[in-house]
């Protein structure tokens, strides 16, 4: 019986044994979290039979690379607003640690690069898909040496209207805005019908291209004076936007709306009616790159992620879902992309350079960082951010106004009338008339 005994327990550490060497061998342990952090609506999800390229990604790495990291991955994937929101999280150290992919646009990834938010790494040798990046897009004024981002989308700001809620008369027999300018966003004949950016660079850039001031002046004065036109503006808006933009011109609850000419293409699926044009004056030219925070725990595989989405069926799904212009040679080239495209959103997103369409624009068209204090000074940032602050501010203040104002008009008819009403009317029956009147 001992010797049962025995060979029973002999028999279960052996087996533990071997477990564990088999264990040891395969090499997973725990599966690790990928935070990716990215604008709302900005990658392939799953969404009416699209891929889903983050789930993608994660079969990929746990199929084909976990037994070289020695763990599995899950992607998290959480999104911002704007690109204010994303950098204010990352800077006030809330997203130490925590975010390891996030796609800002060229200005704001200028200015983390030049504060030490961004991991520094050799691109081209590390992200071996970067060789299907266009040569248009490298080494760009935001990351000239190629060591902190990898481009993602590109594309031009313009306005997006719908002509069944315009008068006729500003449109021609096609049905198409006969003045193709910014002056649009002030026409006071479409009060209440119009929105505006809700973030400083782009609200206040709707104003300079108009202008024809530089986007990145070191002037405050100049900022001063687009203010002036944005507080103009400001009374015949019906609201700053997001991404409410796509529920408000798509279901005709607004007009007319300044954003970008890759979510104009997703709108038009979903309301035919809307048109777009760029301003004659010029307007913003923009990338977007995906990037890895310098606090990020997982940089390693952060590249891997980073380099999935540059290969040809992850590219092509999330080109086709975000809408936006691609700088990836294999979407650019494929067949399935175009046809799913077609021939007005291509025209739109590649048919013009930014070059031709900012021929009366006298200055740079893209966005800068205001990190160089030799030009702009330490606090620009700030400025122009408390610009945008009081420019809202006092919109709020004005709304109060407004609402105390018919609060207290309200009161005191309501007080005269009690008192007629007392004089006037002393039985139940008619008390309780005005009351039920009153209900009604």
């Amino acid at each position: 019986m001992k010797k049962l005994t025995i060979f029973i327990i002999l028999v279960v550490c052996l087996s533990a044994f071997l477990m564990t060497s088999c264990k040891k061998e395969d090499g997973i342990k725990d599966t690790v979290t990928l935070n990716v952090y990215n604008w709302g609506e900005y990658i392939s999800d799953g969404f009416e039979g699209m891929p889903d390229t983050n789930a993608m990604f994660e079969e990929y790495f746990n199929t084909n690379l976990a037994a070289k990291y020695g763990f599995k991955i899950k992607v998290n994937y959480t999104t911002y607003a704007t690109n204010e929101d994303m950098y204010s999280k990352l800077s006030s150290g809330a997203g130490d640690g925590v975010y390891d992919v996030i796609f800002p646009s060229d200005y704001m990834l200028q200015r983390m690069a030049d504060e030490g938010m961004l991991h520094s790494f050799n691109v081209a040798e590390e992200i071996p898909n970067y060789k299907y990046i266009i040569d248009d897009f490298k080494g760009l004024y935001y990351d000239t040496e190629e060591q902190y981002s990898i481009p993602y989308t590109y594309g031009m700001v313009g306005i997006i209207y719908n002509p069944t809620l315009m008068d006729p008369e500003d449109l021609d027999e096609n049905g198409e805005i006969k003045d193709k300018s910014w002056s649009l966003l002030w026409n006071k004949k479409y009060s209440g019908k119009i929105l505006q950016f809700n973030n400083p660079r782009d609200a206040f850039g709707t104003a300079m291209y108009y202008h024809n001031i530089d986007v990145n002046t070191a002037d405050r004065s100049k900022w001063v004076e687009a203010l002036g036109y944005l507080r103009e503006q400001k009374e015949i808006l019906q609201g700053y936007v997001n991404d409410e933009i796509f529920n408000k011109m798509t279901t005709a609850s607004a007009a007319i709306a300044p954003y970008f000419v890759g979510d104009y293409v997703t709108m038009a699926y979903d309301n035919e009616d809307l048109k777009f044009y760029y301003p004659k004056e010029g307007t913003n030219v923009f990338v977007d790159a995906m990037c890895i925070p310098e606090s990020s725990s997982n940089k390693a595989v952060a590249k891997e992620y980073i380099n999935f989405m540059l290969s040809e069926e992850a590219a092509v799904a999330n080109a086709i879902y975000v809408g936006y212009a691609s700088p990836n040679s294999l979407v650019i080239d494929s067949e399935e992309y175009l046809d799913e495209m077609g021939e007005e959103a291509y025209d739109l997103l590649y048919g013009s350079s930014y070059e031709e369409l900012n021929a009366n624009y006298d200055y740079d068209p893209y966005y800068h960082g205001f990190s160089n204090a030799d030009i702009y000074g330490d606090d620009m940032q700030q400025y122009v951010n408390g610009l945008w602050e009081q420019l809202k501010t006092e919109t709020d203040v004005e709304v109060w106004v407004h609402v105390s104002s018919i609060t207290i008009v309200v009161a005191l008819l309501a007080v005269c009338s009690y008192s007629i009403y007392i004089k006037k009317k002393r039985s139940k029956f008619y008390r309780q008339r005005d009351k039920d009147a009153k209900k009604a």
